[in-house]
């Protein structure tokens, strides 16, 4: 006889742990946060926008700044992010011919290139308003020891395994311009489109994300850094690891979608479906019309 479980609709509270001893002794910190969280709401309320929180960073460094953010706080909303320009960061993700360029690692792997370069023709212009505007610039870029001792035995045994002729990380493809996702070969390098100039911040990472293999956050907190807005590919990889990384330790991230992109179109799409779950999950949505309108509403740009 088959026996069909029922499935469980909700938890049931334990009648363990409920509460902690010296439980008492967190209630002010928690009412004094909550009494600025009841701020940050009723400001909301009235004006749709996510205010730089400067009881918490001080008076602003720079100017302010918002731009309408899409889907949020529900799908079918509009609110707006606030930021201070000189407390903000656009952070330009893995634009290297690796990752958008012919022979590089994605071309190898038989990807079509147009998913990961049209959103050069985006990034430029958030770029370009950006270094217009004095916001910080910061690059980023994934590559690997000449030894490959921080690269994983299975990432490079994967990429092996997925690309046309057998040409995986550390290898260089027949007509291909270097060694894929090794430091200091060609094909690591940031394309033209958006290569770093002078004064910018270029971080180079040894995997997809950036809290464990680079120093990317302490060079976001020397430079006093809190909000953050993203592009570079691919979306739903090293764009959301990094998102993900960054929204878990407070910074303020807003993506901007037409400056993104992935391997697959619908695996893009997820991912900023998936930014935008559960009143912005992950953060904030927008593109590069917005952010350009945005800057120029504060008069940071003409």
């Amino acid at each position: 006889m088959i026996i069909t479980e029922e499935l469980i609709q909700k938890g049931t509270p334990s009648d363990h742990g409920a509460e902690r001893e010296y439980e008492h002794l967190m209630s002010k910190r928690r009412d004094e946060m909550l009494a600025h969280v009841e701020e940050g709401y009723k400001e909301w309320k009235k004006t749709k926008t996510y205010k730089v929180p400067q009881w918490l960073y001080g008076p602003p460094k720079g100017k302010l700044f918002r731009v309408v953010c899409e889907d949020v706080p529900n799908f079918g909303e509009s609110s707006y992010l606030e930021f201070d320009s000189a407390r903000t960061a656009l952070v330009s993700i893995d634009f290297q011919i690796d990752f958008c360029g012919e022979k590089g690692y994605v071309d190898v792997m038989g990807y079509p290139l147009s998913n990961t370069a049209n959103p050069l023709t985006f990034a430029r212009k958030a770029l370009k308003d950006a270094r217009s505007s004095s916001i910080t610039v910061v690059h980023c870029r994934e590559g690997h020891l000449p030894d490959l001792s921080d690269c994983p035995y299975n990432k490079i045994l994967r990429s092996k395994i997925i690309a046309k002729d057998a040409v995986g990380i550390g290898e260089q493809p027949r007509g291909g311009v270097g060694r894929l996702l090794l430091r200091g070969s060609r094909s690591w390098g940031i394309v033209k489109e958006v290569e770093p100039i002078d004064g910018e911040v270029l971080v180079d990472k040894a995997g997809k994300g950036v809290g464990y293999c680079s120093d990317f956050f302490l060079v976001l907190q020397q430079l006093g850094i809190t909000h953050l807005i993203l592009c570079g590919i691919t979306t739903d990889v090293c764009v959301h690891t990094i998102m993900r990384e960054a929204n878990d330790i407070g910074y303020w991230c807003l993506l901007l979608k037409d400056c993104v992109g992935a391997t697959d179109i619908g695996n893009h799409e997820s991912a900023i479906t998936s930014v935008k779950m559960q009143g912005g999950v992950f953060g904030w949505v927008s593109d590069t019309e917005h952010l350009h309108q945005g800057l120029k509403e504060a008069k940071l740009i003409s």
